[in-house]
């Protein structure tokens, strides 16, 4: 029963991992762009449920009405502003772009909102359920689900819809489709714009499960990453396999595993996959390399 609480617990986790690396995969996918300042968008998320629950006295949940268009509208002024500028610099200089947006962003919410550790945690989320034995936290459960509804349905809207074909044809070859007319330009901005959106949508999830600080989302960005690289970078479905994958080896390894080792065994798994699959679980040879097509 232990080894299935765990089980479950890290694919609740997994979740939310998954969320986080689909913001990451779609930027990347679509822009070639590896963007190092997810995580503050994440970090801002959480603070915009903060505040929504201690000065509305709110669900913080419910802070997703003011988080999602503020955050498409953040991430669409940001890519037509900062990035749309770096479209033909050297993959290193836009990383190093991001890296910089990063600081600037976690010195302006350090000065905000100062060091202090906060919560949002409300009391709908500090219910438990206990479900044949398996004790599931309800916020756990919400931010899982919500997840899942976020990653399916994306995926569904980026295979039927017109748009959403367009960015998967932007992923395949951005020179082809230029050839036909579609404009890529706008297609970088909106996908930056739902890259941002997801990472601020996981900080509303993530918040009342965990204590808030501007430095909290680098931890979070970093699993993301490995969960993006592990599943195959631009793939959304690998996001999701990959997320869970490191969601219940991080659950396993820290019951059973003293607390030093329990990220060690976490990329140990990471390193042995991509020893076999260099591209990742679902990712096509050759994406791994920045800037290919």
């Amino acid at each position: 029963m232990t080894l299935l609480q765990l089980v479950v617990s890290g694919v609740l986790l997994g979740g939310l991992y998954a969320l986080i690396a689909m913001g990451l995969t779609l930027i990347f996918g679509v822009m070639r762009l590896i963007n190092f300042a997810q995580g503050e968008f994440i970090t801002l998320g959480m603070y915009a449920a903060y505040w929504f629950y201690i000065s509305l006295g709110g669900n913080p949940y419910l802070s997703m009405v003011l988080v999602v268009p503020a955050a498409l509208l953040g991430g669409w002024i940001l890519e037509r502003t900062l990035f749309r500028r770096m479209g033909s610099a050297p993959p290193a200089m836009q990383m190093l772009v991001t890296f910089g947006l990063s600081l600037a962003l976690q010195n302006a919410m350090l000065l905000a909102f100062g060091g202090d550790y906060r919560s949002a945690s409300s009391s709908f989320a500090k219910r438990s359920l206990h479900l044949g034995g398996i004790d599931v936290g309800v916020g756990q459960l919400v931010a899982f689900a919500a997840s899942m509804a976020i990653g399916v349905g994306l995926i569904i809207a980026l295979r039927h819809t017109r748009t959403g074909r367009a960015l998967r044809a932007v992923q395949e070859n951005r020179y082809a489709i230029q050839l036909v007319g579609v404009n890529v330009e706008r297609l970088f901005a909106i996908a930056f714009a739902i890259g941002i959106c997801l990472a601020a949508v996981a900080g509303v999830l993530i918040a009342p499960n965990y204590f808030i600080s501007p430095t909290v989302g680098g931890g979070l960005v970093f699993t993301g990453f490995v969960v993006v690289v592990l599943g195959g970078l631009g793939s959304l479905g690998g996001a999701i396999v990959g997320g869970m994958i490191i969601g219940i080896v991080e659950s396993l390894s820290g019951f059973y595993l003293p607390g030093g080792l329990k990220d060690s065994f976490s990329l140990a798994v990471f390193i042995v996959v991509l020893l076999l699959r260099p591209a990742g679980l679902f990712g096509r040879r050759g994406a791994e390399e920045v800037g290919f097509k």
